[in-house]
């Protein structure tokens, strides 16, 4: 009888670790986050995304800088009829067969402070009459000073020097937010696959003292010691065990299916492994807060829909009234040759104002006005609403993980204290002191507590990587998470 305790108490000790079997690659969840941020579609999402707004960022500055251009017409022929009035007003259609070429070279510069441009330019245009009278002209524009400026419009090279960093400061934040979210998604694929597996051995540990306990049930009923009932009871036990078994098999492969997609791993059978340490942190709810100000996309969100609704207010009081100035002063010469289209020069001068103002439009732009002007304080009202929100968000998310360490130590001791119970129960059982009921109901207290550790245990990094996403900091190290930028967006 006390081999046979002996063998039952080894039998049904607390699962450990168990080495690999064949075919099986162990993973620990640090590489499963590390390959997740490498090489997972959700990663490969976030880079790009940074990119785009790379590129986004690199056109606006270019923008603000001079701009060079050549455009050239070489060449544009032509035959056909137009019409022509005489000094009597007749009409009559005269035949025109020409060759015309022209290019010019431009660089443009856009005035910061009022939005305007500024542009200098040379050019030169070919002309060569192919009818009877055959000739060439030329002319040239060697030099010409060109101003393009809008008045009282809005100005939109400034707008765009307050927004677009913030913007690019926001794709910034919300790319190493991506890439927290990514370790969160990996963290939930690694401890699903981690239950499963879990209770695959449970249930396999299950089945094999169901099996054992059977046997000795028969035994036991056979020296008139138990009931049939007991008996019939035990039985059933193997047959639920096996059920169960069959069940955590499958559910095994399909968790192991869903973290090798995610982890772009073909055709791996991955062994997770239970975390052994956990980060030494304390956070308190004022440094997250400071923190996640300083470090999160939502404060750069916040600061460019405002100025974006500002900026449409801007537009729509702009658009109100419109007056423009052109003004164009140079040189410019003609000849039959390309000597005397430099030879003498002649003053190039062009001044225009233009105007727009709508005299009677039944307030439709000062209804424009007032749209944009009730979505601005709609607008600061939604930013308002989202920073409370977002600060109870954190403020909570900060108290469970401060209370995640506590309860997972007290299911720790709880999964201790139900392995211990259920062993000494078979114990007691095995000596005739313990109905089965009672042993299967410590077993199921044993396997639920179990289950619970691994529970908390996904919690407690869970939570703590949602605060490392709001607020981009390594709590481990106290330092600011970073990236090479430089190497994602080449």
């Amino acid at each position: 009888m006390k081999s046979l305790i002996f063998l039952f108490i080894v039998l049904t000790l607390p699962l450990g670790a168990r080495a690999s079997e064949e075919g099986q690659r162990v993973l620990s969840l640090a590489e499963a986050i590390s390959r997740a941020r490498s090489c997972s579609v959700d990663a490969e999402v976030a880079a790009a995304e940074l990119r785009s707004a790379y590129w986004a960022f690199r056109s606006y500055r270019a923008d603000l800088l001079p701009e060079l251009s050549l455009s050239a017409t070489i060449p544009s022929y032509r035959q056909l009829y137009s019409p022509y009035m005489n000094d009597r007003g007749e009409y009559s259609f005269v035949a025109n067969d020409y060759l015309q070429m022209n290019g010019e070279l431009k660089l443009t510069q856009n005035i910061w402070l009022t939005g305007g441009s500024l542009s200098v330019s040379t050019s030169l245009d070919f002309m060569r009459q192919l009818s009877s009278e055959r000739y060439n002209r030329y002319m040239s524009v060697p030099v010409a000073l060109t101003l393009n400026q809008p008045l009282f419009g809005v100005n939109n090279v400034r707008w765009n020097r307050r927004i677009e960093p913030v913007r690019f400061r926001e794709a910034k934040a919300a790319f190493m937010s991506a890439t927290e979210d990514v370790a969160v998604s990996a963290i939930g694929y690694y401890f699903a696959l981690l239950l499963a597996r879990e209770n695959f051995e449970i249930a396999r540990q299950n089945l094999e003292n169901a099996q054992k306990l059977h046997e000795v049930a028969k035994e036991k009923r056979e020296m008139g010691q138990i009931s049939r009932n007991d008996l019939m009871q035990m039985e059933l036990n193997e047959l639920e065990a096996r059920s169960q078994l069959t069940t955590c098999e499958s559910a095994v492969r399909n968790a192991s299916f869903q973290l090798s997609a995610f982890l772009d791993l073909e055709d791996a059978e991955l062994e997770p492994e239970i975390p052994a340490s956990l980060p030494p942190v304390e956070i308190s709810f004022e440094k997250a807060y400071e923190k996640a100000l300083e470090n999160n996309r939502f404060a750069p969100s916040q600061l460019r829909r405002q100025l974006e609704a500002d900026y449409a207010v801007a537009s729509a009081k702009g658009d109100m009234r419109r007056i423009n100035i052109f003004a164009q002063i140079g040189f410019t010469g003609t000849g039959s040759g390309i000597g005397g289209a430099y030879s003498p020069l002649h003053d190039n001068r062009v001044v225009e104002v233009g105007f727009e103002i709508p005299l009677v439009d039944w307030g439709k732009r000062r209804g424009k006005v007032k749209v944009a002007e009730s979505n601005r304080k709609l607008v600061e009202s939604r930013l308002r609403q989202e920073a409370q929100s977002f600060r109870q968000d954190l403020f909570v998310l900060v108290e469970r993980f401060a209370n995640q360490r506590g309860q997972l130590e007290l299911a720790l001791r709880s999964d201790e204290i139900a392995s211990a119970r259920y062993l000494a129960n078979v114990e007691t059982y095995m000596i005739g002191r313990l109905s089965t009921l009672d042993l299967n109901d410590s077993r199921t207290t044993k396997d639920e507590a179990r289950r619970q550790y691994i529970n908390e245990l996904y919690y407690y990094w869970l939570y703590y990587y949602q605060l490392r996403s709001l607020t981009l900091w390594d709590f481990a190290t106290d330092a600011p998470i970073s990236t090479d930028f430089a190497g994602i967006i080449k």
